[in-house]
């Protein structure tokens, strides 16, 4: 469901399945588990094409709301255009506000600068 590598100093997440409300918790702990063993480096978290439904993204939004409280800057990539209105409309309201990117080379490029 999750795999990760490092990318110019950038963590990079890869959801490439959507684990259905089940096991969206697991999604959840699972980059939530990176995140705390990675930090404070900048995370991309990229969502594979089948890997944009709700469940995904509210698990994105937590490892967000988690970022924030840690101080660990994070964005996400992801090709479907629903899935980042949808991260982006509902990520308002925490700072710092959750770049989404169509692109992951752009997100893996901007946290790298943003970081720097």
């Amino acid at each position: 469901m999750v795999s990760h590598r490092f990318e110019r100093g950038v963590l990079v997440v890869t959801v490439e399945s959507d684990p259905g409300i089940t096991r969206r918790a697991v999604l959840t702990t699972e980059i939530g588990d990176l995140i705390h063993a990675y930090r404070p480096t900048p995370v991309v978290v990229v969502l594979e094409e089948a890997a944009t439904g709700a469940p995904v993204v509210s698990a994105v939004l937590r490892a967000h709301h988690m970022c924030a409280r840690l101080g660990v800057l994070m964005s996400v990539a992801t090709h479907g255009a629903p899935a980042r209105r949808l991260l982006e409309a509902d990520a308002d309201g925490v700072s710092p506000r959750l770049v989404v990117h169509a692109r992951t080379d752009t997100a893996i490029d901007a946290a790298f600068v943003a970081a720097a």
